[in-house]
């Protein structure tokens, strides 16, 4: 297991841009808000804590996680951000709906982000289980939000290198 004794949430600030003049689009399911808004906590707190003002940061609900592609492409069409975060949670089930909504969302999420050449962070649990969920959102692994956060300022910092 990829997350075995390790906690997901730690990373070295000294080695994280600081997003001071960033703005930062965030898409959010709602479907297993209970996994998700806590994702989205860790991912909000990560940003501010590395320098994004709160009013730069964009938060938008869509109803479910096949949803974030489209939410994620409102945000880069329009130009008002320099990268998104892509928070949702697919838990398995008893039927192929699972294979379809994660396959999807991926590419969905891949595909805006290279269509709009913008960093698009994939902060989108498909676990087996609700307490894989849980160990990710703030428990025993610690929360993806928080390295989706960190992907997105590293990445936005890497486009402007090439930038400059």
């Amino acid at each position: 297991m990829a997350t075995a004794n390790r906690n997901l949430s730690y990373y070295k600030k000294e080695e994280i841009p600081n997003g001071a003049d960033y703005k930062i689009g965030i898409v959010v399911s709602e479907w297993n808000d209970e996994i998700t808004l806590n994702l989205l906590k860790g991912a909000k707190e990560t940003l501010v804590e590395n320098g994004v003002l709160n009013e730069n940061i964009f938060i938008q609900f869509v109803p479910g996680a096949f949803e974030l592609p489209l939410g994620t492409q409102y945000f880069c069409e329009n130009g008002i951000v320099d990268g998104v975060i892509a928070i949702g949670v697919v838990i398995q089930g008893e039927t192929k709906h699972f294979d379809f909504v994660c396959s999807g969302t991926t590419k969905g999420i891949m595909d805006v982000m290279l269509k709009y050449n913008t960093p698009v962070a994939f902060c989108v649990l498909t676990d087996n289980n609700i307490q894989q969920s849980i160990d990710r959102s703030g428990g025993r692994h610690g929360n993806k939000g928080i390295e989706a956060a960190v992907a997105c300022l590293k990445m936005i910092s890497n486009k402007r290198s090439f930038n400059s």
